[in-house]
Parts: structure tokens; C-alpha cells; sequence
């Protein structure tokens, strides 16, 4: 499949994907709900900034309601509680033979299906760190894996193919017959991502820090349990280790598994996570029930209890709702006092 690449949402991940292949020459069309950050891409450019790289380059954007045509290849880059309403939007810009890749975070796929029918669906898994800054400009604060995979497991001309377009940006981009195991291990990391935005601090120096590797390591065994009882193996990358994190896992890996966790996240120059960015600084709702509500369901479903995923979405909305500030004391709140010491 070749002609114009169609990325919806252009934020953190869209925005920094498609300014990487803009300037590798590549045919790119942002599609963005925020007339602000269109309006800032169609006079200025897209921005990228930090660390990795620096560079603005002029591109395509377009709201919503202006988009026109069918395109064979979508990125799906909106919040994954957008994922429905996206993928409704979308769907008359959707060739027949084309598909809907989803460079989101947590379990997006099936949504889309849902929509669009599974077989015009593509699962992908991204760790890199970036953040939206302001309409037009985007931090680029750490590489990370960047991995895609058929739902099925099947290769595929159309998954070969996307590899090599996503080339520019990550050179280690690659494919996976079990995209399922990084999605899964990604939720499980993603968890633990959640409990560091319920305090003020560092993803790095919660991770770091002693005192909090309990209930860190609670909330990742649930993910953990759901996903085993479900017949997935979750993958590790950047430093998680699934193995760690399953129940009985070994303690010198469990150590070992953090203390990657913090190297590699003490490299990102994006120290909090989108999450926390969205309490602190945005004040906006954040993906939490799209997210960790599949570990709670799924784990209503298996017969597997998963009391402190259910405390961390509650304690996350009542941050949204201001009703409880960002607070190391937070952590605390989430682990019963006769298991916080093992």
C-alpha cells in the first residue's frame, strides 16, 4: 500500500511519528480535533524539540470535519477513550482495502473492530516518551521500542510494509507474531505508570524509591494475573520484565526489573508520564477507565480479584475531579496495611 499516510490524532505519539516521516519525505496528513494545534501546524509547522532531536518542518493538517477521501493506511493516535468516537469518525476515509493501525495505549483494537470489522485492523506497541507541549510543538524526550503486529499473528505484505514506513523514525522498528504480549505487557507497565501519576513526582524516583516497590509490584501482579489467566504472555521491553511481575516471581528479578525500569526512564528527558500530565498540568480527563477498567473486567471474568486496580482508577478520578491532590501519601491509600511491609 503506498500514497498519502493518514495520522488522526497528532499529539505526543501522532505528532511525533509524522513529523519524523514528513521530513524523510514522506506523504502525511495530521487530523487533529483541537482547532488550535491544526490551526498552529497549517501556518507554522509541527515543532518536535528535546534531546532526541530538533526540528520543525511544514506539514498537511486538518480538523475533523475537513478531512476528504479514502486512504489505504490510518494511525490511530488519539487517548484510547476517544478510541470509538475516532474510529466512527474515520470510517468514511477508510478505503475498502485499506486498514487502521493502532499506535495507542491499551487494549484499542477490538474497539476499532468493532467499527471498521477486525480484519482492516493493525496492532502496534510504542514506548517512546513524548508529551504535547503547546499547539504546534511537541517534546521528543526518549526513543523506546516501536513494535507491530497482525491481531491474528499472521506476516503480511501490508505489516511488512509498515515497518518500513515507520523506519525513519524508529530504526529498530520491527514485527511480531504475538502483538497481544506486548500490548498486555505494556498495560501491565502501564499500571504501574498510573500509580506514579498519583504523586507529584518523577516516574524515575517512585520507581527508584524502596518504600513504594511493594504496592508498584501488587498493582503490576494484577495486570499480570489477568493477562496469564487469559492465556496472553505478556512481552518485556525497556526494562519490564513480565516474568518479575507474575505471581511468585523471583525477588532478585524483581529488583533487577526495576532498577532497569529507572535507568531507562532516567534517560527520557519526559520525566511524568502523559498521565500525570493530563492531572497536573491539563486538568483534563485521562485514559485510566479505558485502560486499567479491562484488567478489573478481566479479572471479574477469570475469578481473579484485582482490589488495587480498582483503588488506583477510583483515587485517579477523584484527582480529576480535585477532590484529592498528587501525593506520595497516595500510594499508601492503595495497599492494605498488612501487605505493604512484604
Amino acid at each position: 500500500m503506498s500514497g498519502t499516510l493518514l495520522i488522526w490524532g497528532a499529539g505526543a505519539i501522532g505528532g511525533t511519528i509524522g513529523a519524523t516521516l514528513v521530513r524523510a519525505g514522506q506523504d502525511v496528513l495530521f487530523v487533529d480535533s483541537a482547532a488550535d494545534h491544526v490551526a498552529a501546524m497549517q501556518q507554522d509547522g509541527l515543532a518536535i524539540e528535546g534531546p532526541i532531536e530538533q526540528f520543525a518542518v511544514p506539514v498537511r493538517a486538518a480538523t475533523p470535519e475537513q478531512v476528504e477521501g479514502q486512504y489505504d493506511r490510518i494511525l490511530l493516535c488519539v487517548k484510547a477513550h476517544h478510541t470509538a468516537d475516532a474510529a466512527r469518525a474515520l470510517l468514511p476515509h477508510l478505503s475498502k482495502a485499506g486498514y487502521v493501525a493502532s499506535f495507542q495505549n491499551g487494549l484499542n483494537e477490538p474497539v476499532i473492530g468493532a467499527v471498521t470489522g477486525m480484519d482492516r485492523v493493525v496492532g502496534a506497541f510504542v514506548n517512546f516518551g513524548a508529551d504535547y507541549l503547546a499547539p504546534g510543538r511537541i517534546l521528543y524526550g526518549g526513543r523506546g521500542a516501536c513494535v507491530v503486529g497482525e491481531m491474528d499473528g499472521r506476516a503480511s505484505e501490508r505489516l511488512t510494509a509498515l515497518r518500513q514506513t515507520l523506519l525513519p523514525f524508529e530504526p529498530e522498528a520491527m514485527t511480531t507474531g504475538d502483538i497481544q504480549g506486548y500490548l498486555w505487557g505494556k498495560l501491565a507497565y502501564g499500571a504501574l505508570l498510573f500509580a506514579t501519576a498519583i504523586t507529584d513526582d518523577a516516574i524515575a524516583d517512585i520507581l527508584a524509591s524502596s518504600d513504594y516497590r511493594a504496592v508498584l509490584l501488587a498493582v503490576g501482579r494484577e495486570a499480570m494475573a489477568v493477562a496469564l489467566a487469559q492465556d496472553v504472555q505478556p512481552r518485556g521491553f525497556n526494562g519490564f520484565d513480565p516474568a518479575a511481575f507474575a505471581p511468585g516471581g523471583d525477588a532478585k528479578a524483581i529488583d533487577a526489573s526495576f532498577d532497569e525500569m529507572v535507568a531507562f526512564n532516567r534517560r527520557s528527558a519526559k520525566s511524568h508520564s502523559g498521565i500525570w500530565r493530563d492531572l497536573a498540568i491539563r486538568h483534563r480527563r485521562t485514559e485510566v477507565d479505558a485502560q486499567l477498567g479491562p484488567v478489573v473486567a478481566g479479572g471479574a471474568a477469570c475469578g481473579i480479584e484485582t482490589p488495587i486496580t480498582a483503588r488506583l482508577v477510583t483515587l485517579i478520578h477523584e484527582i480529576e475531579r480535585r477532590e484529592r491532590r498528587l501525593h506520595r501519601t497516595n500510594l499508601a491509600a492503595l495497599l492494605p496495611a498488612d501487605r505493604q511491609a512484604r
